[in-house]
């Protein structure tokens, strides 16, 4: 695709893979949206991008509550017109056994990997089938492939994914609209200093998987890395 001019909004925009992807995507020539929790992250994200408020708008978005993801839809069709690209990306991962956590970790976890990127798609979705075009972009993990210690309930809200889109796929192909889970390995970023121990505070701790992990700005095409 021929990204110059397109509607691009990402989740999680503020760092890691996120920010990694606006970059890209500002390079191409996109119009970005770009939500997390953090304003002050965002705008550092798009000074990065060389990207104007005419190209650029910010739209903070905690997941975990989608109460507000109809009016921010409203507010980027209002200020763009469309949306051409829209990329869950957001999220939150676990460091706790299944035993030591709580069942309200758990429904944390989903309601923020699941149910936040679910709410978010079914409001978008709506725009993109009027457009009759639109790529719908989900992040999954390996952990969506096959099950993680540690990581039980991420590791269900990944496979809950799976789940969902494959499904949503099936049924938006005749109209136009594409859709692509991704499945990361082990990337470079903060992932593993914000996931929920067994009593919902941070972990804070570079994982070292983490730390060794492959740059977010690197992609790998077959056997060629390239930046």
């Amino acid at each position: 695709m021929n990204y110059n001019g397109k509607v691009v909004w990402i989740t999680g925009a503020s760092s890691g893979i996120g920010e990694a992807l606006a970059v890209e995507f500002a390079r191409e020539g996109a119009k970005l949206v770009l939500s997390s929790r953090r304003r002050d992250e965002l705008e550092r994200v798009q000074k990065a991008c060389g990207l104007d408020a005419s190209r650029c708008l910010i739209l903070p978005l905690d997941l975990a509550d989608t109460s507000a993801v109809d009016t921010l839809t409203q507010q980027v069709v209002a200020t763009f017109g469309r949306v051409d690209v829209l990329v869950n990306n957001g999220g939150i991962s676990q460091r706790a056994l299944a035993k030591d956590a709580p069942l309200d970790i758990d429904r944390r976890i989903m309601e923020v990997n699941f149910f936040g990127q679910i709410a978010l798609t079914k409001s978008v979705l709506s725009v993109m089938l009027k457009q009759q075009s639109g790529h719908i972009v989900v992040m999954s993990s390996i952990a969506g492939k096959f099950g993680f210690w540690f990581r039980t309930a991420y590791s269900a809200s990944k496979h809950a994914l799976h789940g969902f889109f494959e499904s949503l796929r099936m049924e938006v192909e005749g109209e136009g609209l594409q859709v692509l889970i991704a499945c990361p390995g082990k990337i470079k970023t903060d992932i593993s200093l914000h996931a929920l121990k067994p009593d919902g505070t941070a972990h804070n701790v570079m994982d070292k998987s983490q730390e060794d992990g492959m740059p977010a700005s690197r992609q790998k095409n077959n056997n060629l890395d390239y930046k």
